[in-house]
């Protein structure tokens, strides 16, 4: 049977609604995180340069995968436009064609990483045994393009529905089965088959990951929005596919930027030796962890805001945001000094090597600073998202990770002088000039969409 609308957004109270979205997902990126935690141990366990190699080939293949995360946003505004403006018809055929654009980028996606990916790990690194471990990692990796794109997909349209639970049971299931499909394809079965070694770890992903596509679909499937949905619904339109480009490219640029940042810090790192490398991948892995509230609570705002945008109640999507900035104030203060007082100890669980410890250190204590800036800056790439002003995040991202990162990174090390720390130092500078760029821009768009973001509500206006 399917299932009717989950959550009417635009209704309700605000705290209920901030609660089922951000929960679920804040638990659905945990198991997703640990299942990249457990990925870097049991490379850990194989050696440096392989864990330096699986950081490499990941960050190469998020760029492939930041498609993926734009058309998940894509499908949040614009399933939840639809939703709010109570246009199911208009709903169910932007669902449907965002099945067939994840399909379709990710065959696109993958034909073209085989030139791109290991071309981009050479740029970044030096010869050696750490180099040709992430060029294999991504390679393999590869493979598991369709599951995340179109699983992506799916999750947008669930959470537009306000269903955050569903991707947070996949992930879940996935985590676990990844502890045991990782030392199965690298080790083997004793007697039976002797593994794949390193390569294992990308191919358990692959398996995982093609399982969790197969589950989001079919909860897709069940909702109600998509019961009446016809064979011709899948046939690929250029107008239906330009309008889901117009919302996902913008977004994944965006996570491209930060992509792009990432290989430059690495760039810079590679000068400090290969230990920098395998501390700063493992930094923020454990930096996610922390910040995976956060996420929730602002991956959350992007649904929200999009119903009520659409049903055109405005002071509730400005009760939404002010809401999120309050919880999202209040996490950032539990978790700075969390992560400055025991960054030493977290590391030490994945590595024993000192080197890697004392760089990863530095940069988590660094970037306990600066998290609620973060916030703030994940909280309007949402907002701008529901306004289906992407293009906006677009300049944000440019600015502090296209220019910003490269630029102060090279104040503070090649200036300057610093060591590693200088890399660090030099994120964190861009982070806040980033800040305030996206503060001016959300007040002038805001103003334009909703008649401005710090405008009272009108007396007698719906209220959370």
């Amino acid at each position: 049977m399917a299932r009717p609308l989950d959550s009417d957004l635009t209704r309700g109270p605000m705290s209920g609604h901030f609660r089922t979205l951000a929960i679920p997902g804040a638990l659905g990126m945990l198991f997703n995180t640990l299942y990249n935690i457990v990925d870097m141990y049991f490379a850990g366990l194989l050696g440096t340069s392989e864990q330096a190699g699986l950081s490499l080939g990941f960050q190469a293949f998020f760029i492939a995968m930041s498609v993926g995360v734009g058309l998940g946003a894509a499908m949040s505004a614009l399933v939840g436009n639809a939703l709010g403006a109570h246009d199911r018809r208009q709903a169910r055929r932007t669902m449907a064609q965002g099945l067939v654009y994840g399909l379709l980028a990710a065959l696109l996606l993958g034909l073209a990483g085989q030139w791109f990916g290991p071309a981009l790990i050479r740029l970044v690194s030096e010869p050696g045994a750490y180099r040709e471990a992430g060029i294999r990692y991504y390679q393999v990796l590869s493979l598991a393009l369709p599951g995340f794109l179109v699983a992506f997909a799916c999750n947008g349209m669930l959470q537009a529905h306000g269903d955050g639970r569903s991707m947070q049971r996949a992930l879940t299931v996935a985590f676990f089965a990844n502890i045991a499909l990782n030392p199965i394809c690298i080790y083997g079965i004793p007697g039976l088959w002797g593994g794949l070694g390193f390569d294992g770890l990308a191919t358990s992903t692959v398996i995982s990951q093609t399982g969790v596509m197969i589950f989001m679909i079919r909860q897709v499937l069940g909702l109600r929005t998509i019961a009446r949905v016809r064979a011709r619904n899948f046939r690929p339109r250029a107008a239906r596919f330009w309008e889901i480009s117009l919302q996902t490219l913008p977004t994944a640029v965006s996570i491209l930027a930060v992509v792009l940042a990432t290989f430059v810090v690495q760039y810079a790192l590679k000068g400090f030796g290969e230990h920098a490398i395998a501390g700063y991948g493992i930094a923020i892995r454990l930096e996610q962890i922390l910040l995976l509230p956060i996420f929730g609570v602002t991956g959350a705002l992007l649904p929200i805001a999009s119903q009520n945008f659409g049903a055109k109640d405005f002071a509730r999507v400005r009760d939404a945001v002010i809401f999120c900035w309050k919880v999202g104030l209040i996490m950032s203060a539990i978790a700075a000094p969390v992560l400055w007082i025991f960054a030493r100890l977290f590391l030490a669980v994945f590595t024993d090597d000192a080197e890697v410890i004392r760089v990863g250190v530095y940069y988590l204590r660094i970037d306990s600073v600066i998290l609620p800036a973060y916030m703030v800056l994940f909280s309007i790439n949402s907002l701008l998202q529901a306004f289906k002003r992407p293009i906006m995040t677009v300049w944000i991202s440019l600015f502090r990770q296209g220019f910003g990162i490269a630029f102060f990174i090279w104040i503070f090390v090649g200036v300057a002088g610093f060591d590693e720390r200088g890399v660090w130092f030099g994120v964190a500078a861009a982070v806040l000039g980033g800040l305030i760029l996206s503060l001016v821009i959300v007040t002038r768009v805001a103003r334009h969409e909703i008649g401005g973001l710090w405008r009272r509500p009108e007396p007698g206006g719906k209220r959370w």
